[in-house]
């Protein structure tokens, strides 16, 4: 694991305690909207798109186990195209 990785992992923990709910938001261009639904299968999300229509805000509240399985989504999240956690 990398060092920005641990520390991502070592602050996650510190702010949550496992399991945890926790909020996942992403921009990405409309035509990857998919993509990020693909991350949460099963799960309902919340989208808003830009003034112009290009962009979406993408919203999931989910249920984590523990401070790795976010860090897992955020390692399958960063393989989409342009995409950008806030």
């Amino acid at each position: 694991m990398d060092k920005t990785t641990q520390e991502f992992q070592e602050k996650l923990e510190e702010a949550h305690s496992f399991p945890s709910l926790y909020m996942f938001k992403f921009i990405v261009i409309e035509q990857r909207k998919e993509e990020v639904k693909a991350l949460f299968t099963g799960h309902e999300l919340q989208f808003k798109p830009s003034s112009k229509g290009k962009y979406v805000s993408v919203t999931a509240r989910v249920m984590m186990g523990s401070s790795q399985s976010v860090i897992d989504i955020y390692k399958k999240a960063n393989e989409i195209e342009g995409i950008i956690a806030l």
